[in-house]
């Protein structure tokens, strides 16, 4: 059964190079070194098509059934809940994914998209099942590489696996966003999860010329992935290369809003006819665009029936919300509290569109102790300063 998952590590970096995720000899060894199907143990959860997961264990699922999963491309869930993984699960569940390992093109495009070098000492945010730090332990030896992860649960499970792989790394238990990971400063630093911003503790962590790579963004879509360079004098400079999803840090994690919605929003300040469609959302870029013009605000969207459909952003922290109202194609939006949510986002995108669409790698983002700059083009109406208090 060994030479056949070797055969399926050799297809698998064959798919990678064919997409052009993947393209450095070296990273094509670790692909094909590093037994992928290890490091989904105890199992995983696949998506059903009533919305349910079913769990599919290793010791479970037929030997080739489950080299077949490991190797396919696609994200693998490996727990729900914070907690519950697929070898406690005798039938299909119900869950909210809070740990899976990623699209292996997604793995691999973001480990080459760091730009190692031999010797190169590598700070990982987010061990999860630990399969990224194999394939870097492997390219850049063990030595070189330190994971953090939150959950002692996953660490535990990715230490294991880590060892029957033959690594042993240093791997933290403890909050990755902190920067105690006991060994610093760092050349590169990857997080393996979305962020809302760069925390400031891996700009210190990073040798001046080294390299951040991090997702930012709070929704589970229009979140971009970051690479920052660190300068001598303790800022990072770059851009958003493109559009990229990780689960949020589970420090970040938001808690979903429960309840009357209507009823939280019926004290309302103003009321009006938007001038841009709530729906320019459901693409990625306005949709990062709208968490840069209100950075906090979390979008909930209801999905239409007989009645009107309704789009509602809440932003707890500076207790603001905004509720749209469809009626056709036209909008009307009723907000409260001491942000005007709609009125930030509408301006941002209506200026967006006035310069062209451009990309979400059009982006730049500057880091400094006290706050995040990103800009577009220079022009100054794209342009968004985030304290770091916020």
């Amino acid at each position: 059964m060994s030479d056949g998952k070797a055969l399926h590590r050799r297809a698998l970096a064959d798919r990678l190079e064919a997409s052009g995720d993947l393209s450095h000899s070296a990273w094509r060894a670790s692909v094909e070194a590093v037994p992928r199907e290890l490091f989904l143990r105890p199992g995983v959860f696949l998506p059903t098509d009533d919305g349910h997961w079913r769990p599919v264990t290793a010791l479970g699922a037929d030997p080739k059934e489950w080299v077949e999963i490991a190797y396919s491309d696609q994200s693998l869930v490996t727990q729900l809940d914070g907690l519950l993984t697929a070898d406690q699960a005798d039938e299909t569940v119900r869950g909210f994914p809070t740990s899976s390992s990623a699209i292996p093109a997604t793995v691999i495009g973001m480990i080459e998209a760091l730009g190692v070098e031999d010797g190169h000492s590598v700070l990982e945010v987010g061990t999860g099942t630990g399969y990224s730090t194999a394939l870097m332990c492997h390219r850049l030896g063990e030595d070189n590489v330190t994971s953090v992860e939150v959950d002692p649960d996953v660490a535990a499970r990715a230490d294991a696996a880590l060892e029957t792989a033959g690594y042993s790394t240093w791997t933290v238990v403890g909050d990755g966003l902190l920067g105690h990971s006991w060994r610093a400063p760092y050349d590169r630093v990857i997080a393996t999860c979305a962020v809302r911003r760069i925390p400031y503790a891996w700009v210190r962590q990073t040798k001046p010329g080294g390299i951040i790579l991090a997702t930012v963004g709070s929704w589970s879509y229009g979140t971009g992935l970051a690479k920052l360079t660190v300068r001598g004098d303790g800022t990072a400079e770059g851009r958003i290369t493109g559009p990229s999803s990780f689960m949020p840090a589970r420090s970040q994690a938001v808690v979903p809003h429960v309840g009357d919605l209507t009823a939280r929003t019926a004290d309302a300040d103003s009321e009006r006819a938007t001038s841009v469609s709530p729906r320019l959302l459901e693409e990625w870029m306005p949709a990062f665009l709208a968490q840069l013009a209100a950075p906090g605000a979390q979008l909930i969207r209801l999905v239409p029936d007989d009645d009107a459909e309704k789009v509602y952003l809440f932003d707890t922290e500076r207790e603001s919300f905004a509720e749209l109202t469809s009626h056709g194609d036209d909008w009307t939006v009723r907000q409260g509290g001491p942000v005007a949510l709609w009125d930030d986002i509408e301006s941002a995108l209506a200026t967006w569109q006035d310069a062209g669409r451009p990309e979400i790698d059009s982006v730049r983002l500057h880091v400094t102790m006290q706050a995040h700059t990103y800009e577009i083009g220079g022009n100054p109406h794209l342009r968004w300063e985030h304290s770091l208090t916020l």
